[in-house]
């Protein structure tokens, strides 16, 4: 679990999901090994087959969607982002998925009081390896996680957070890309606002 660099008040948590989190891609960011590591992923994925719409552990992909209560099953999902698709978004939580061959993932934000009168972002990231595939996967790219891509992408967002809110304070609109899923379901719409 992380604690996100985004101070920000008790209203502001739309700002996190749609901004911070829907234009992050670990891919495009700061750090040439985060970016290279992503890219070494995605590659492999795509060549061994563990990212497509078949690629869940057994012959269908498991969702947690249904195994929430009836009000987070209900509530409207949020944007799509960075290779996840979202499950539910409520005013303070937002929860995401990633199934493939090695891992069914979940990405669960909330927006917190930070104990000081304000509100900050806090992030957990929870896996469940899919077999001895996905066992060995994350035993091996956990040092990477924890020290190649994971600090790049906080201290990413921490930049992004500042840059929004200070276009924000000078009345200016920051630069955000919002990712929707489809009313259908289908793939996500991308607008520059």
């Amino acid at each position: 679990m992380w604690a996100l660099p985004t101070p920000g008040g008790p209203d502001d948590f739309p700002r996190l999901v749609n901004g911070a989190m829907a234009s992050l891609d670990p891919s495009q960011g700061s750090s040439l090994a985060a970016r290279t590591l992503w890219a070494i992923r995605w590659k492999v994925g795509e060549l061994l087959g563990w990212d497509g719409p078949d690629a869940g552990h057994g012959s269908e992909r498991p969702t947690i969607r249904d195994r929430l209560p009836a009000d987070l099953r209900d509530a409207p999902s949020g944007p799509d982002a960075l290779h996840v698709t979202s499950v539910y978004l409520t005013d303070d939580e937002w929860a995401a998925e990633i199934v493939n061959r090695t891992v069914h993932g979940i990405m669960h934000m909330g927006w917190v009081p930070d104990g000081t009168g304000g509100y900050r972002g806090q992030m957990a990231v929870l896996v469940k390896p899919n077999g001895l595939l996905g066992t060995g996967y994350m035993a091996a790219i956990r040092p990477l996680r924890h020290l190649i891509v994971y600090p790049p992408i906080l201290r990413q967002m921490g930049r992004d957070w500042r840059t929004d809110a200070g276009a924000a304070r000078n009345g200016l609109k920051a630069n955000t890309t919002i990712r929707a899923a489809s009313p259908e379901g289908g793939s996500a719409h991308h607008a520059d606002v």
